[in-house]
């Protein structure tokens, strides 16, 4: 199969990153695949191992999803989005796709709804109409109201043959999140959830007994950072911070300036999931690939969830694993460096937990749904 995948992400780097994860397994599977990109380039996520197309990039304005900036972070304008969307569909003509899957499209992403409406018009409409599903993780922004749910609903109906779920329907349903009508439960296929295999441990140890703080490759988490800077003044841990984002570098620069003897601060890591395995404990919001590297090492962790703005997606997801041991949930509006002091000192007597090394196989089972499935329409 030749499969076409089109996501941007536009805060986080999440949906970027399990996209590639998808890309890859459809690669190991025989097929071929692309990766189309209209998020900010990062780096340190591409290994030059999966073809991918950027797009002329968008970031959004902060947690403001409905104010679009460009690169140089200046509001879009209507001629970078005509650009974008004509590139998308000449990417759909020259690739010519068995298979389209819009990542988190018609559920979010509603703000770019004229880029992807175009290309389902344009996949619908083609002689040999490629299988178009959605791929969507365990955990959706539920939508402000009903109208907006049936929006999508109807989006799915016209053009989707299938909503691929990356979650295990044991562990969680897409209904926790989202109304699931009749219709839309038809086209459900729960996946498992998509990672990659478990990391070993850092072969130079490099985290071991530290506490290991992360936000992802986004611009976001600078509160996480300033909270561990100052809780690292109790002395006793040595603490690892992780920075990610475009202003990576400025500021690293400017936490270094502050921070004590027992504080390393460095640009996110590529070997960041073999850190993990024997950490004294994981301090982290809790997206979808940060929640799937903590289950995997085992370790400890405090979780703080995202939740500017109406944020709702990772506080669900954190609250259904701090029924696991060793887990802990600090939402941002209790985090000062005294409580995390403290969420730290409850989890450091408990043993530790054993990784889980099963339920992470969906993105082999989303390559072999989508074969299943391209078979049947075909």
């Amino acid at each position: 199969m030749n499969v076409m995948i089109v996501v941007t992400h536009l805060l986080g780097t999440g949906h970027l990153a399990r996209a590639l994860n998808l890309a890859r397994a459809f690669q190991d599977a025989g097929h071929t695949v692309t990766v189309v990109s209209g998020g900010m380039p990062v780096p340190l996520m591409d290994r030059g191992d999966v073809p991918l197309v950027q797009l002329p990039p968008l970031r959004s304005d902060g947690v403001d999803f409905s104010r679009l900036l460009d690169a140089d972070g200046t509001l879009a304008d209507p001629a970078l989005l005509n650009a974008r969307k004509a590139r998308i569909l000449d990417e759909f003509v020259q690739l010519c796709p068995d298979v389209l899957i819009t990542e988190l499209f018609p559920f979010g992403r509603r703000i770019l709804r004229p880029e992807f409406s175009a290309l389902l018009e344009a996949a619908d409409a083609r002689a040999d109409r490629p299988l178009i599903c959605a791929s969507v993780r365990d955990i959706l922004a539920p939508p402000s109201s009903l109208e907006k749910a049936e929006k999508t609903h109807n989006i799915v109906d016209r053009f989707y043959d299938a909503v691929l779920v990356h979650a295990d329907p044991q562990v969680m349903q897409l209904d926790a999140s989202w109304p699931v009508s009749d219709g839309l439960r038809s086209k459900l296929h729960y996946t498992g959830f998509i990672a990659p295999t478990a990391a070993a441990s850092h072969r130079e140890q490099v985290g071991k007994d530290e506490i290991i703080v992360s936000a992802g490759g986004g611009d976001v988490g600078a509160h996480i950072f300033s909270t561990a800077l100052r809780a690292a003044l109790s002395g006793g841990r040595v603490w690892r911070l992780l920075i990610g984002g475009a202003q990576a570098d400025r500021r690293i620069a400017q936490w270094r300036a502050d921070a004590p003897a027992n504080v390393i601060i460095e640009a996110a890591r590529p070997d960041f999931r073999s850190l993990l395995p024997h950490a004294a404990a994981s301090v982290s919001m809790c997206g979808y690939n940060t929640a799937i590297d903590v289950l995997q090492a085992g370790c400890k962790s405090v979780f703080i969830p995202f939740d500017a703005g109406a944020e709702v997606e990772q506080t669900i997801r954190a609250n259904a694993l701090a029924q696991l041991p060793g887990i802990e949930v600090l939402p941002s509006a209790d985090l000062t460096p005294d409580s995390l002091v403290d969420t730290l000192d409850r989890l450091a007597p408990l043993p530790d937990r054993a990784g889980v090394r099963t339920g992470f196989d969906g993105a082999a089972e989303t390559v072999r749904r989508v074969a299943m499935l391209r078979t049947q329409t075909a």
